[in-house]
């Protein structure tokens, strides 16, 4: 039995797996600062009975998965984003009828552990594949690229690859030693001899390949049980433009603002120290240390004071701050020395009196710097208002202009707390894990927000020239950091405008520049001289719309978190969702799911069939062309017109979830309509939708006596018979509902026939791959066995051309096919295809319907007309854009 489970938790240790890992790969392709990393492992089972295996990666908290299979026996189980409801009914529906399946979804919580657990049969070998994606952010002067190796044992064939592309190039770059706590923020001085083996190869000026292979001895010298350890990258950008870096491609732009040489504003800054029961111990211990640490880092222009609670508020100076001069720091350190932990949380009072301190400050003195607290708690209210919303609105009401930066310290602190009260209030939150360097952790989130160079930063496009902008006014830019704005750009504009407004120590700031479109919409190559394949140099050319993706998610997410509207939530969630699901990510607002198809599984239960054995059907065993037309793929339309024996091609490009008319006849009272599901996009095409049928419903009516609705899914065939009740076959097996003017039949090939007598027969064909790549998803298709008995009135996307007048006049003689030249037919051009595609164009043509003519290419084609493989066939091809004009109205006229 092959079982697995997927779970993202916290990583609670490594793995004591007895199977051998054969192969552990790591690769990270890193386009300006936008990171896309997979990690491959292969596992073999060596012993006689199956054993337990266990994948195991550390993903940063801003990490999105996009990807995620299981390799096993030679098939790959491909896992999909799904609405995190929906995720979740397909995993209890799956796990219901006793399917294998897997779901993983997004918690709100720090570094994150993707964990999943895989029985492997005897003697065979079973591969993970996990792509996720990541901006990095730039702290303390430098972006931090952190992949997790955790195989748990050593690894014969352990490799590492790292490609990095830098438009306006790369200042330096440092790969730090193995590093085995993964909740470190800073490095410790004199920590930068990179690992033995690793190998950093300077491409040209804005790219560095960087490769680690270290073979098993110096896994094994690391530790006896292999390696247990990120890989750290540190680097830098040359940057010399004041308003930041604009990089356009394919109508879409990013823009990262990180000014260099600026002079350090004067801060005031309130610490807030939680000194409840709970912080007695190692936290309170650490607190201590970290606090005299960034006393001692305090800037002589500074203005502080401390404010330590519990069941009640102490206040280092009642009076409100004062300068950071030598004797108030040595005099602060005292105060913080003497702290004792004690009595409950209220930590409403706490935020109250930083406010009141501040405001005492600036009445007396008028501004002193950039208002600021840094609010440390570990546990949740548990004195005073305890009410997260009053905390939260007597916050929002006291604290004004002021940026609090607020820490949650160990697993039982109220982050969501924590996090609401930055986020409202012009700051940002962190977890503090409970670690050997907790310390470390709280003094590099002091040091990130250390030095104020800009507050109130507005960066501006103009309204004209872009849109679906994310976030572009920052409260605070601090030294060593990075602004990032991402957005799209109007169609034909030749530049985009961008402004920037700000406040430094003595004045405003106010910059404009115009960055050329057509410049960088057409450039390609970001990394010069790296050798890429085609695939990866779609991805790069593509990461800014994948950037964007990433962002507006983020955003739309974090203002549904800071509105109470009810209605404004639920939409902000469904735009959030739909671009997860666009763009393959998993969110927290979809999850990743996986739903093994097992036939074996399907075979044993129970049916519900008039008999066991099917009757031959009316079909020909050898049928020189059985259908009439059909619809398949993505979808596909082939459609034989039988006035002029030739086959129309065309691609429609439906939405998730539509449900388009099929076929109705109103003289037969016949109904057909199908239920596209959603498929992933090709990397470098998350603008055409992709789409399957995952459901065809078959009905028909004789009058008010007679009735019978066939639906038909991937996993089962469902009759319901007017004053019967339903009737079901299983896809897996053989089986026959037959009524005097109706049969359903699973034949022996598991192809499911619906013969609706008088000439009507039609075929479903359920599509599994043995081998799919991640795009490729189990699907149906809907065939015309047999369309005779079609009235002239029948209508739908496929059952209109049954008896359709359509005219097609050659305007060049057929040629041989040697003599035609290959055709790259690209997406959004002519062809159906999507991909780049080798067709043959053997004759252009003008087709007529009525008064509509559009143009359409006669292509050699592999066309399905009977039961067999597909064959060549030659096929008229309609363009995507005169789809509509050939249907003589919309597409979305036939959505039900």
């Amino acid at each position: 039995m092959f079982v697995f489970f997927l779970q993202r938790v916290r990583r609670s240790g490594p793995d004591k797996s007895v199977l051998e890992v054969t192969d552990f790969h790591v690769s990270s392709t890193v386009v300006s600062r936008y990171a896309r990393t997979t990690v491959v492992s292969t596992v073999r089972n060596h012993h006689n009975q199956s054993q337990e295996a266990n994948f195991e990666v550390d993903l940063p908290s801003t990490a999105f998965i996009s990807n995620f299979t299981i390799t096993s026996g030679g098939t790959i189980y491909v896992a999909q984003v799904k609405e995190k409801e929906v995720a979740k009914k397909i995993y209890d529906s799956a796990k219901k009828e006793g399917k294998t399946a897997g779901l993983v979804a997004k918690r709100e919580k720090g570094a994150e552990n993707f964990s999943v657990s895989v029985s492997v049969a005897p003697g065979t070998s079973l591969s993970f594949t996990l792509t996720y994606e990541e901006l990095l952010a730039r702290r303390l002067g430098h972006y931090e690229l952190v992949l997790g190796l955790r195989p748990t044992q050593p690894v014969q064939n352990l490799t590492v690859d790292v490609s990095i592309s830098e438009r306006t190039g790369i200042s330096f770059i440092q790969v730090l030693p193995l590093r085995t706590s993964q909740h470190l923020s800073n490095t410790l001085a004199g920590e930068s001899v990179a690992p033995p083996s690793t190998q950093i190869e300077r491409i040209e000026r804005s790219s560095v390949r960087v490769q680690y292979s270290p073979s098993v001895s110096q896994q094994i010298s690391f530790s006896p049980s292999g390696l247990n350890a990120d890989f750290v990258i540190h680097y830098d950008v040359d940057l010399t433009d004041l308003i930041g870096d604009v990089q356009i491609f394919d109508g879409y732009f990013v823009h990262y603002f990180a000014p260099r040489g600026l002079p350090i504003m004067p801060k005031e800054v309130i610490f807030v120290i939680d000194v409840s029961g709970s912080m007695d111990g190692i936290k309170m211990k650490q607190t201590k240390e970290a606090m005299k640490t960034i006393l001692n880092d305090l800037h002589e222009h500074d203005f502080f004071n401390i404010i330590t609670f519990s069941s009640s508020v102490q206040t280092w100076q009642r009076e409100g701050t004062v300068p950071a001069s030598r004797e108030n720091v040595e005099l602060a350190k005292t105060f913080v020395k003497r702290m004792k932990a004690k009595g409950m949380t209220d930590i409403n009072s706490a935020v109250l009196h930083s406010a009141k301190l501040l405001s005492q400050s600036a009445r007396s003195s008028g501004s002193k710097g950039v208002p600021m607290v840094i609010f440390l708690t570990d546990g949740e209210a548990t004195e005073g208002v305890k009410l997260n919303a009053a905390i939260l609105r007597n916050a929002r009401d006291s604290l004004g202009s002021a940026s609090l930066f607020g820490l949650a310290f160990g697993r039982d602190a109220d982050f969501a707390l924590v996090r609401q009260l930055s986020l409202e209030n012009r700051g940002v939150a962190r977890r503090i894990y409970e670690d050997a360097d907790a310390k470390l952790q709280l003094k590099g989130f002091y040091d990130e927000v250390a030095s104020p160079l800009l507050s109130d930063v507005q960066l501006s496009y103009r309204d004209d020239q872009a849109f679906d902008v994310t976030r572009a006014f920052f409260p605070n830019y601090f030294q060593g950091s990075e602004l990032v704005v991402a957005g799209r750009v109007q169609p034909k504009m030749q530049e985009l405008s961008v402004s920037l407004t700000a406040s430094d120590t003595q004045r405003g700031l106010m910059l404009q520049n115009s960055i050329p479109v057509s410049q960088d919409s057409e450039r390609r190559d970001m990394s010069p001289g790296m050798n890429t394949s085609s695939s990866e140099d779609v991805a790069v050319s593509h990461f800014v719309q994948r950037l964007w993706a990433y962002f507006t998610i983020k955003d739309l997410l974090e203002r549904a978190q800071n509105t109470s509207d009810s209605t404004l939530v639920a939409e902000l969630k469904k735009k959030a969702t739909e671009l997860s699901i666009k763009y393959n990510f998993v969110t927290p607002v979809t999850s990743l799911v996986v739903v093994k198809p097992e036939m074996e599984e399907a075979k044993s239960r129970d049916v519900n069939i008039e008999r066991s054995k099917p009757q031959s059907r009316a079909v020909p065993k050898h049928p020189k062309k059985v259908f009439a037309s059909s619809v398949d793929g993505d979808p596909h339309f082939v459609v034989h017109l039988p006035k002029l024996d030739q086959t129309l091609c065309f691609t429609i490009d439906g939405q998730a979830n539509d449900i388009p008319r099929l076929l109705e006849d109103p003289e037969r009272g016949i109904v057909v309509d199908g239920r596209l599901m959603w498929a992933p996009p090709e990397v470098g095409f998350e603008d055409h939708n992709r789409t399957y049928f995952d459901q065809i419903v078959v009905s028909m009516t004789s009058g008010e006596k007679r009735g019978v609705v066939v639906t038909i899914t991937l996993d089962s065939v469902k009759i319901d018979v007017k004053g019967e009740g339903p009737l079901m076959l299983q896809t897996g097996r053989p089986g026959v509902v037959e009524r005097h003017d109706f049969v359903v039949e699973i034949d022996e090939h598991l192809r499911c026939w619906v013969d609706l007598g008088k000439e009507v027969q039609f075929l479903v064909l359920f599509h599994h791959y043995r081998h799919p790549t991640y795009l490729q998803l189990a699907h149906l298709g809907f065939y015309i066995a047999n369309g005779k008995g079609l009235s002239l009135q029948t209508q739908g996307l496929l059952g209109q051309f049954q008896h359709a007048d359509i005219k097609i006049t050659k305007l060049q003689t057929e040629r041989l096919d040697r003599d035609i030249p290959s055709l790259h037919v690209r997406s959004g051009s002519s062809g159906t295809g999507r991909h780049t595609a080798h067709t043959d164009a053997l004759a252009e043509g003008v087709l007529r319907r009525g008064t509509v003519q559009v143009p359409v290419t006669l292509r050699r084609k592999n066309i399905k007309d009977t039961v067999w493989k597909r064959h060549p066939e030659h096929c008229w091809e309609v363009a995507r854009a005169d789809v509509d004009k050939i249907l003589l109205q919309p597409y979305q006229s036939y959505i039900q």
